[in-house]
């Protein structure tokens, strides 16, 4: 077909970069410029970062904060065909099993809460508290690819990498999704934080609490010799762009720059030397157990990285015993779930508490959830009795961001089995926190394989009684 003689043909995008002078280079930085530029929300936000304490392995919502005095007064006794659920671990031979521990009302509301978390009863005015989580499938993979993703399947972009992707980074040298990672990665692995089809720049950056945590970001040149090395790459990429059109080349030439300038600012953000003794105590970066003092240091660098404009932060717990995750008791209750409270409680308790002292707190969301709870009955009563998984009511808490503080929001039945009020999917929870930091869940969408996808998909709807 000849060319058409009264009207000029439009040059392509690949056409543009292959002839333009200094073109790619041009486009790479204005790329750059316009994902530290974004942050064009659909209405007011009330908060501008999250903070994800992530509870891998379900804690028991009936031995934290639903107390449930009916689970001890008919324990041993058999729960029933009423009782069963397909969706949770159980047949009508298992019998309920009462709390190990006391819970006691705190703060001016009454907040329930078990003697596990003596730090988070001090701040018991702040937190907004959902007792009536619902799951789709009790295992572990697919709900925390399900808190995580919106999906109980691989592909999906993370929580996380959609804050990223929606907000924009206000900064050009830090990432904008930072996992602080307790040498654990949770079931799902880390699909959990990726960013499948969105830009490979909103994936989580991950940085360790053992050892050199910087170890993936510290260089091994010396500055010049980096540099060199860099403008190589830029020019090779550049080059393999202009002949192929590759518009990929974009993200990897961006990549690369940012990382350059992560290896000093987050080496100076993750350093808590500086920090006044009274606040590292506050933390417990000062205690001697290793596990409680590793997660209290994360709790500290995640208030530090939202300080400075990180707009997602997850704090990962530890591990201290061979098991398929921190909190997925099925045996051996009370000594672990002992010690993975008195390892987190701390550390979270103070970052609620330093947030506020700093005035972050009202924009900063603070969210403590499993990606489940944990079966209010078990198979047997044993020394070393434990209980199974359960997504058929769960607990989890909230707070800042603009959340309702001193609340109690849904219940569940009388034995803690099932949503007995107000039930709220994980996609209700993605879609109320999307709405506090001015996004509107249905209209963030990212155009793949044909058509517009969101985090929250079909589903959700944002829960405004949680709301201040």
């Amino acid at each position: 077909m000849s060319a058409n003689l009264f009207y000029p043909r439009v040059l392509t995008r690949r056409e543009w970069l292959r002839q333009a002078s200094n073109g790619f280079g041009m486009l790479a930085l204005s790329s750059l410029l316009a994902e530290s530029a974004r942050g064009v929300t659909h209405h007011a936000a009330k908060a501008r970062s999250v903070i994800l304490c992530f509870m891998d392995g379900g804690p028991s919502h009936v031995d934290t904060f639903d107390p449930k005095p009916l689970l001890k007064k008919h324990q041993g006794e058999q729960i029933g065909t009423a009782a069963v659920s397909s969706k949770s671990q159980s047949s009508p031979d298992r019998v309920w099993l009462g709390s190990p521990w006391e819970f006691r009302q705190y703060g001016r509301a009454g907040i329930w809460v078990s003697d596990l978390f003596p730090y988070l009863a001090s701040m018991a005015d702040e937190l907004c508290v959902i007792r009536s989580m619902v799951g789709q499938q009790p295992l572990h993979g697919q709900q925390n690819l399900l808190l995580h993703t919106g999906r109980v399947i691989g592909g999906a972009p993370s929580f996380g990498a959609w804050v990223s992707y929606a907000l924009g980074s206000p900064s050009d040298s830090l990432p904008n999704y930072v996992v602080l990672s307790n040498e654990v990665i949770p079931n799902g692995g880390t699909e959990n934080y990726g960013s499948a089809f969105l830009p490979t720049s909103h994936a989580a950056t991950m940085l360790r609490a053992q050892g050199i945590p910087m170890d993936n970001i510290a260089p091994f040149d010396l500055p010049a010799v980096q540099r060199l090395k860099l403008d190589f790459l830029r020019d090779r990429d550049s080059a393999y762009a202009r002949s192929t059109g590759d518009d990929a080349i974009d993200s990897a030439i961006k990549n690369y720059e940012i990382a350059s300038r992560m290896q000093t600012s987050i080496r100076e953000l993750t350093d808590v030397g500086g920090e006044k003794e009274k606040t590292r105590h506050l933390y417990g970066v000062d205690q001697a157990n290793e596990y409680k003092r590793s997660y209290s240091l994360q709790c500290l660098r995640a208030r530090r990285l939202v300080e400075a404009g990180v707009r997602f932060v997850e704090v990962n717990c530890p591990m201290d015993h061979a098991n398929n995750s921190p909190w997925d008791q099925h045996s051996n209750l009370k000594k672990y779930h002992e010690t993975n409270a008195m390892y987190t409680d701390q550390g979270i308790a103070a970052l609620i508490e330093d947030l506020k002292q700093r005035g972050l707190l009202d924009s900063t969301i603070v969210v403590w959830a499993g990606e489940m709870g944990r079966t209010p009955h078990t198979k047997q009563i044993t020394e070393t009795v434990g209980r199974d998984h359960h997504v058929n009511g769960y607990s989890i808490f909230v707070a800042g961001g603009g959340f309702k503080k001193g609340f109690t929001y849904g219940s569940t039945d009388e034995f803690g089995n099932a949503v007995a009020e107000n039930p709220l999917t994980v996609h209700d929870l993605h879609a109320t926190i999307l709405h506090q930091l001015g996004l509107d869940h249905r209209k963030l969408t990212f155009r793949f394989g044909g058509r517009d996808i969101s985090l929250t998909d079909v589903h959700g709807q944002v829960v405004r009684e949680l709301l201040a």
